[in-house]
């Protein structure tokens, strides 16, 4: 088993050549994909340790945590990075919606109509 502590975590997070890692973030109970954001390593930090999720602002270069203006929080209920360390999963508890935009989700906003694959037998 991987070592859990904060600075094993951060030591062991791949962050991309901006110095950012994507979250995806998750609904607990019902495991629906709510939205993506990027942490640095601080970010990260922060949402390992403070119980809310806290993301870095690419737009605005700041740090920002979902709720703080809107009410609509996140906290935090399991996180796990990826097999390539890459990319990391938070699972939470959301409080009213996701989406900047007031939709539940970021990707209830521009739903597409895909080609849908058959298996073949």
């Amino acid at each position: 088993m991987p070592d859990t502590s904060i600075d094993a975590v951060l030591e062991r997070a791949v962050f991309g050549e901006n110095g950012l890692l994507p979250a995806i973030i998750q609904q607990e109970d019902t495991r629906e994909v709510l939205m993506l954001g990027y942490m640095n390593a601080e970010a990260l930090r922060r949402t390992l340790t403070e119980g809310r999720v806290t993301f870095w602002s690419r737009s605005r270069q700041e740090f920002w945590r979902k709720g703080d203006t809107s009410g609509h929080a996140q906290y935090v209920k399991r996180a796990s990075l990826d097999c390539d360390a890459d990319t990391l999963l938070v699972v939470v508890e959301q409080v009213g919606n996701a989406c900047h935009t007031g939709a539940h989700a970021c990707f209830d906003v521009d739903p597409l109509d895909p080609f849908i694959g058959v298996r073949d037998e």
